[in-house]
Order: C-alpha cells, then sequence, then structure tokens
C-alpha cells in the first residue's frame, strides 16, 4: 500500500508539471489586454512595475542582451514600455522563481502588483463556504433519497425518485441558478447577487440560498443513484438471503449487511467530495457575482492576467489530482480486501 501511494503521489507530482507547463505556454499565446492593445500579440514577461505614467518589465531576463528588445508603445497620450521576451525564457524564469523562492509572480490586471497569493488567499475561503455547505446538505439528502428509492425498488416511491433524478441530473448548474435567481430573487425576497460587506448579517446568510442549492442539485442526483445501485445489488445478493434464513429479521439484515456492505464504494466518493470542494464553481461564481477563486479565474482569463491565471490553475489542478489520490487510497483503509501492493 506504502508503495502503490507513493507511485500515486509522484505520478501526481507529474502530471500537475505537465498540466501547468502546457497551461503557461497557452495562456502566454493569448493576445494581453492590459496595457496595449488586443491587436499586438506581445508575448509578455511576467509581471510589470508600475512607474510614473508608463509600465516597465521587471523580471529576471532584464539584462544587457535583451537591451535590443526595448519597445515603447504610445497609447492614448500615455507611454508603455515592454520588452518582447521569448515565451521559453519567460517559461524558465517563472519556473525558477517558483522552485527557489515559492514566488508566483505579482497581478498586472485585477490588481497591479499585488501577489497572487495574497489575491488567492483573499478570494478563497468564500468558495470553500458556499462549497462544503453544499456538500453537508447534498451528502447526506442524497444518501437518504438513495436508501428510501432502493429499499422501495420497483414501487412507485422508487420510479418517482428515479424519475426526478434523471430530470434535474440532466440539467446543467448553471442552468438551475439561473431559474433560481429568476424565480427567488427577481421575482422573490433573495438576494440577486452576492452581497458586499457593508451588507447585514441576514442577508448574507440569505445569499447562500441560491449558489449552495444550484451547487447541491447534481451532487444530490449523483449520490441518490449511486446508492441506489449498489443498495439494489446488495439487496439482491446471496449472503444476505443467508442471513434472513438464519434468522435475522429484514430490517436487522439491511442495518447490519446491505447498507454496511453498499457503503465501501460510497464513502471514498463523500471523501473525495469534501477535498473537490475547494476547487469552487467557475460558472456558479462568476453569474451570482460571488468573489471566489472560480469566478476569479474567468475574471484573470478575460483580462490576460497571465500570473493569477496561473496560480489560479495551480490550485484547481492541485485539488483535482488530491481529490483523485484520496479516492483510490480511501479503497484500501475502508476495505482492507483492496489493497494495491500487498503480498499475496
Amino acid at each position: 500500500m506504502l508503495k502503490y501511494s507513493i507511485k500515486r503521489i509522484l505520478l501526481a507530482l507529474m502530471t500537475a508539471f505537465i498540466i501547468l507547463t502546457l497551461t503557461f505556454f497557452l495562456v502566454k499565446s493569448l493576445p494581453f489586454k492590459g496595457i496595449v492593445s488586443p491587436q499586438e500579440h506581445v508575448r509578455w514577461a511576467f509581471y510589470l512595475d508600475q512607474v510614473n505614467k508608463g509600465y516597465v518589465i521587471r523580471t529576471e531576463v532584464e539584462s544587457p542582451q535583451y537591451g535590443s528588445l526595448l519597445e515603447k508603445f504610445v497609447m492614448d497620450g500615455k507611454d508603455y514600455y515592454f520588452y518582447q521576451t521569448p515565451i521559453v525564457d519567460q517559461y524558465f524564469a517563472w519556473l525558477k522563481r517558483i522552485v527557489t523562492a515559492w514566488d508566483w509572480g505579482t497581478s498586472t490586471v485585477l490588481k497591479p502588483n499585488i501577489s497572487t497569493t495574497t489575491i488567492i488567499g483573499e478570494r478563497l475561503p468564500v468558495s470553500v463556504k458556499v462549497n462544503v455547505i453544499s456538500v453537508f446538505i447534498s451528502v447526506p439528502l442524497g444518501i437518504l433519497l438513495g436508501i428510501v428509492a432502493g429499499l422501495n425498488k420497483n414501487t412507485w416511491i422508487d420510479h418517482t425518485i428515479s424519475t426526478l433524478v434523471m430530470i434535474f441530473i440532466s440539467i446543467p448548474s448553471f442552468v438551475v441558478i439561473s431559474f433560481l435567481i429568476y424565480f427567488f430573487a427577481f421575482k422573490g425576497n433573495l438576494p440577486m447577487r452576492w452581497p458586499t460587506d457593508d451588507e447585514t448579517g441576514a442577508v448574507k446568510a440569505l445569499a447562500y440560498i441560491i449558489p449552495v442549492t444550484a451547487l447541491s442539485f447534481g451532487s444530490v442526483c449523483g449520490y441518490c443513484r449511486f446508492v441506489r445501485a449498489e443498495l439494489c445489488e446488495v439487496m439482491s445478493s446471496e449472503y444476505l438471503l443467508l442471513a434472513r434464513t438464519k434468522g435475522l429479521t429484514k430490517r436487522q439484515a439491511i442495518v447490519r449487511h446491505a447498507l454496511r456492505n453498499a457503503f465501501v464504494p460510497i464513502l471514498p466518493s463523500i471523501l473525495a467530495e469534501f477535498i473537490g470542494v475547494f476547487s469552487g464553481s467557475m460558472i456558479l461564481e462568476n453569474l451570482y457575482n460571488i468573489n471566489g477563486i472560480g469566478s476569479l479565474y474567468i475574471d484573470a482569463l478575460n483580462n490576460s492576467d497571465y500570473n493569477v491565471l496561473m496560480v489560479d490553475m495551480a490550485i484547481f489542478t492541485t485539488i483535482g489530482l488530491l481529490a483523485g489520490i484520496i479516492l483510490d487510497l480511501s479503497y484500501g483503509f475502508i476495505d482492507p480486501r483492496i489493497r494495491m501492493g500487498e503480498k499475496r
């Protein structure tokens, strides 16, 4: 198990490195919208310092051999200076700063000269709060509905729950939140958008209802289907029939055997869900104006704030890979029969 764990962690680190490398070269190929005109396809270096009315690049590549690359643009009466450095040089300088000083650079557009880690630190708690609340609601509700449907297989209760699950699981979350905003905010009394810091506590509490509900719909439907399928399979197994023949009541057989064995594949997904909540929800946060890391990613992409975009992508990548590792390893801890790397 230890050998398998180390192998998975090393593969996750390699995967994260490949993803961030590809992301860096792709986003650096986009036109920079913050300083020069969108028509100028400029390969920028990493972060800018505002000097008087202009901008000057401050990076490790600022050396005499790059002096000939210094260019000047005049836009709206303002002077903008930059070094048009090769993307490969930018990449190695960026990688060197991260490895040696854990320096992810500063924002160039959204909050100029502010550290990207500081910006992420301000936005991350909001995403965590909204997603953690949705997990605490969706997990027990989805499991409960799945148990009810599984124990009443092929009855009107099962058909009703399964039909509603199929309907709601087919609707994207951004469509759900759009309907919620229209019916419960525009035509109701809930806030139309995420409240500002000067809003009252009651308004801030009510603002969680729409995004949490929209985030919970998909998870509730997913858990309901998963639990129902596992429970139906366990209920038709031979060992459960043997337990009934030994004198156990239906309730005792369900509690001691059916639910216990059905939750073996379910619990790892719950653990992964708790890890994955930190990733936030990009589209939902953007639609409801939530100042989380999801909306920050879209803002950074639209404004070509490369440094913020890269550190945000690093968070999403790390969380996704970590959730996958936790999911795989938890199977072995929950059920000792599932152990990778064990001697037979």
